[in-house]
């Protein structure tokens, strides 16, 4: 006979009673969520250019004040909507006499890097080729001053990886432990096979002990346009990627409190 029934013919012990009927644990107050209900958040996906982002990009993942190297500076179009001395600027580019495969920096100085070689094949075929002086690839060269092919290496889209992979490589040398390396890249279609360079470029930088953080699309507000075409085979790209590493050193960024919850 179970205790239940017992209940019924006899009164029970204040023993028996707490047995049958536990006293119900008194639930604390619950703690209210840090933080405050907002819709003003930096998303992934931009319209715009590449100055409207990038500031974007510092402000979620480089502190003011860090030291920033800027090896592929240019004409410095990243940085017309940051603030002057915001930041420590280093900026270089080949004209200056600094390859972005090898820099004049000691190891480990360095809190954040900024990486935006010329990306497109065309400018990898010599500045003499008819595609290399004309349309879009001028207005590259024009802009960014390491582009040309220079000795032997690999050709077209294979020398736009090489270039990205040495300057990524030499860019951990430099970087602080867990500094930010920031990079911007675009796919393409080369030989008419689909290249998709942001995927290429985070595996081999994966590979080499850097953590991919962030991801930030821009998508051009114009429209592109080619001057003759008989028939499409491919989307045509008018998109281009920020990507945001942090150099770990093989350490899982979870643990180290690197993804921010990883949201």
């Amino acid at each position: 006979m179970n205790k239940r029934i017992r209940a019924d013919k006899r009164v029970l012990s204040v023993r028996e009673q707490l047995e049958l009927y536990p006293t119900p644990r008194k639930q604390g107050k619950r703690k209210s969520p840090d933080g405050v209900t907002t819709s003003e958040l930096i998303c992934t996906a931009h319209s715009g250019m590449n100055e409207d982002v990038f500031p974007l990009v510092l402000s979620l993942h480089v502190p003011p004040d860090s030291v920033v190297a800027d090896i592929t500076y240019g004409t410095g179009i990243f940085w017309k909507k940051i603030p002057k001395g915001k930041y420590k600027l280093l900026a270089t580019d080949i004209k200056m006499g600094v390859d972005c495969r090898k820099l004049p920096y000691d190891d480990a100085a360095i809190d954040c890097v900024v990486l935006d070689p010329p990306y497109m094949e065309g400018l990898y075929r010599g500045a003499t080729s008819q595609l290399a002086g004309s349309g879009t690839y001028a207005a590259f060269r024009t802009t960014y001053s390491n582009g040309e092919r220079t000795g032997t290496g690999p050709k077209y889209h294979d020398a736009v990886l090489d270039l990205y992979f040495k300057a990524g490589r030499e860019a951990y040398r430099v970087l602080r432990k867990y500094g930010i390396l920031i990079v911007k890249c675009q796919d393409e279609v080369s030989a008419n096979t689909q290249r998709l360079t942001h995927v290429e470029i985070i595996k081999e930088y994966e590979s080499i002990g850097f953590y991919t953080k962030d991801l930030f699309v821009v998508v051009r507000p114009n429209k592109p346009a080619v001057s003759r075409i008989k028939k499409q085979e491919h989307a045509r790209k008018n998109h281009s990627y920020f990507l945001v590493f942090v150099k770990t050193m093989g350490e899982n960024p979870r643990r180290k409190g690197l993804c921010n919850g990883c949201s």
